[in-house]
This record gives C-alpha cells, structure tokens and sequence, in this order.
C-alpha cells in the first residue's frame, strides 16, 4: 500500500550506484538510502535525474525501485522518476511503478524530442489516465528544452492524479505565478538547489535537492529552521551551503553530486556513460568545495 504524502521537508533526489563494472549496485544504493532516511529526510525521489534514469535498462528500473522499498519500508515515501522516450513507454513504467512500491511519481516530458504544447499536454494527461498514483510534473527548461507554461497547466487542471510542479528553473516568479493564477491546485516543490530558500519562502511545500545527498543534516535543518520561522539559521545555513548548491544548476551536476557523496564517504562517484568521472581543474574544484565545506559546517542545533 502506498504511503501518505505530505510533501513538506527534504526529499533527496538519490544517486545511483554502481560497482566496478558499472552493474547497479543494489546494496550500495540501499545503504545511501538507509543512510539519508536516518539523517532526517522526509522521502525520498529514486532515478530522477541525479539517478541516473536514462542510462538505466527497464529491468534494472524495477530493480532498483524495489531494493528502494524493501530498505525504506514505511520509513519514508518514495517518488520514482518517470523519463522515457515514448509515451507508451512512460506510462508502462508509471504502471510497473506503481506495483512496485512507489507512492509518487515524478513525471518529465519525453525524452530527446521537443514537444509542443499540445503535446506535452498530451503526454502528461496520457500518464496521469494510467495510475492512481499522486503525479508532480518536473518542470527543467534548461536541461530538458521545454518550459511547462502556465496555459499546460491550465490544460490539465482535470487531471486528478497531477497534484504539482518540481520547479528546477531559475525563475523564482513562477512560485508566484501559478499560485496567482491556480490557486491551491497545484502544489510546488523547490526542484533547483541555489533557489531553494527562496522557493520554499515563496511558498513550496518542499525541497527536492540533490547536494542534500551529500549533507542531509544540513539540508533538514534549513527546512525545518525556515518551517517554525528562524529565517537568521536558516540564511546561515543557505549561505554556508551556496557554493556547493551551485553545483546543481550545472550540466554535469550528477558527476558532481555523486563526488561530493564520496568525499563525504556516503557513495561512490561511478557514473554510466555518456557520463564520464569529473577530470583535472573540475575534479579537483569540486573535491574543494566539498572539504571545505565539511570543514566550515555550521553549527545546527
């Protein structure tokens, strides 16, 4: 049965690990799931972006999904990306999903082909008809080509299944925008690491984060500070953790995120091709970053 969702809090975007020969590590990944569920987070998005959907094979989706449920049990609920390139595809997946533990879905548009708007409303609705299951639209327009505009919305304010947005652009109106225009119908979640604070003050139910992988605590204790009013902890926080929060509006932020973990000794840096380990002048940035970080962590209460 699935869990309730309550949306607020941290809900890191999980990395992914593999072994040596780049096989999905099972164990691995539910150690780091243990491990972020005893650090505080609130739930958990398993093969979002940072789990590296796209270079997963379909059997290896389940796998990972139910290794994910078996560790978390009803510990904590779990949102599972939905990233294909077809629609019928998508909404297989999002029916598989569903029988195999998640409580949410995460739902992009579809892979590679730009879509217009009319079919990215299709899509979306096509996958929303399929389950039961709660659905947040995942709104990238820098990484994904395609802004989900107000009037999509509008087209799929009958969707009962889709509850919200994971709001991964920069642009902080939107968290005013859609509330102004839709009311409460759809909830938001902070989805872009370096506007967190802002979107959570604007009025985001949650934070979806991917440096939160790294330093759970941290990124718990922003929350919770922001949720009974310290806003002084938590801009102490947020500025502490600005330069690692950068990281997630970058191109090879995955890489970066699953370094930062293995600095922190909490995963592995291992990534599936076309991505390939952090070199050089990157590498070593990101190593620096993290360590001094680590060394300057402020002090939560």
């Amino acid at each position: 049965m699935a869990l309730e969702m309550t949306w607020e809090g941290v809900f890191p975007a999980v990395t992914t690990q593999f072994n040596e020969d780049l096989s999905v590590d099972l164990s691995g990944t539910q150690k780091v799931i243990d491990a972020l569920i005893n650090d505080g987070v609130h739930g958990l998005v398993m093969m979002g972006t940072c789990g590296e959907n796209n270079s997963l094979e379909p059997d290896e989706k389940v796998q990972i999904l139910e290794a994910a449920r078996e560790v978390a049990g009803t510990r904590a609920p779990l949102f599972v990306g939905v990233s294909e390139m077809t629609t019928p595809r998508a909404v297989a997946f999002a029916k598989q999903a569903a029988k195999s533990g998640a409580d949410a879905l995460m739902v992009l548009p579809a892979m590679v082909y730009v879509p217009k708007p009319n079919e990215l409303v299709a899509h979306f609705r096509a996958i929303s008809q399929a389950t039961d299951l709660p659905i947040i639209i995942y709104n990238n327009p820098t990484s994904y080509r395609v802004n989900v505009e107000l009037d999509v919305l509008a087209e799929l304010e009958d969707c009962k299944t889709i509850v919200g947005l994971k709001e991964s652009s920069s642009d902080t109106r939107r968290y005013t925008d859609v509330p102004n225009r839709f009311g409460d119908r759809f909830l938001m979640m902070a989805g872009l690491d370096d506007v967190a604070f802002e979107g959570l003050t604007l009025g985001a139910k949650g934070w979806i984060s991917g440096l939160t992988s790294a330093f759970p605590q941290e990124s718990v204790a922003l929350v919770e500070s922001l949720a009974r009013g310290d806003i002084d902890t938590a801009l102490r926080i947020y500025r502490w953790f600005m330069p690692l929060l950068h990281l997630d509006a970058a191109h090879d932020l995955v890489q970066s995120i699953k370094l930062a973990e293995q600095v922190m000794g909490r995963g592995s840096e291992r990534v599936r091709s076309p991505r390939l380990l952090l070199e050089g002048a990157r590498r070593k940035q990101v190593i620096d970053m993290v360590e001094a970080a680590a060394a300057s962590c402020p002090k939560l209460s």
